[in-house]
Formats: structure tokens, sequence, C-alpha cells
């Protein structure tokens, strides 16, 4: 979490909020068709047969908040016949715009790291 004083009062931005906006801004970029399960947890609870399957906006998001600067980790899949590199360029451009105008924390490095590659 992340408290910015103001003069009316504390603004509290959870975890939560941060992998959403994320989120939402990977879905909207041009290739990506997927994003992937990252780390024990997400793994699990995605295999679980039992359980609904759902789209969860945060998948493969992952992030650390190290003096107050951003460290992001994304996992996705993206769309055969297109240019990787320009595309993971573009979601870092996104990406670092997105929480750096929303939220005004300084975003250190996004690392992406392409899983697959679908038709």
């Amino acid at each position: 979490m992340i408290t910015k004083r103001t003069h009316l009062g504390n603004i509290i931005v959870t975890k939560q909020f941060f992998a959403e906006l994320i989120g939402r801004t990977i879905i909207s970029c041009f290739g990506v068709v997927d994003m992937n399960a990252d780390g024990v947890k997400q793994n699990f609870f995605e295999n679980l047969p039992f359980l609904p399957q759902k789209t969860q906006i945060d998948k493969g998001v992952s992030f650390k908040i190290i003096n107050d600067k951003l460290y992001i980790e994304l996992h996705i899949t993206v769309m055969y016949g297109i240019n990787v590199a320009s595309v993971v360029k573009s979601i870092q451009h996104k990406i670092k715009y997105a929480v750096e105008d929303e939220i005004e924390v300084p975003v250190e490095r996004v690392n992406i790291f392409v899983d697959g590659i679908k038709s």
C-alpha cells in the first residue's frame, strides 16, 4: 500500500488497485491475446476443476514497491504474426504512462515475459 498526504487528508492506494489498473491497461494493448498465471498461488487456483473459471483482470501481474518506486512483472501471450518487440515496447510505455498519470508513483522497471504465441 502507498499512502499519499494531501491538504484534504490521506489517500491510500491498495495493491489490488495497482493490479487492476495494470491488468486493464494490458488488455487494451494491440497484440495481447491473454494474460498467463504467474506464481504458485495463481497456478493453483487456475487448475482447480471445481472452481468456476473466470477471467481475472490481475492474472499474470506481479509487482513490488521499493522506496516508493514500482517494479512490475507481466506474463502474457501475444498474437501470431506481429512484431513481439514492438508490442512489448508499447506495453511498457502504456503501463508506465497509466500508472504515473493515475497515481503519480514512478515506475522504475516493467519486465514483460511472453509465455506463448497464439494464432
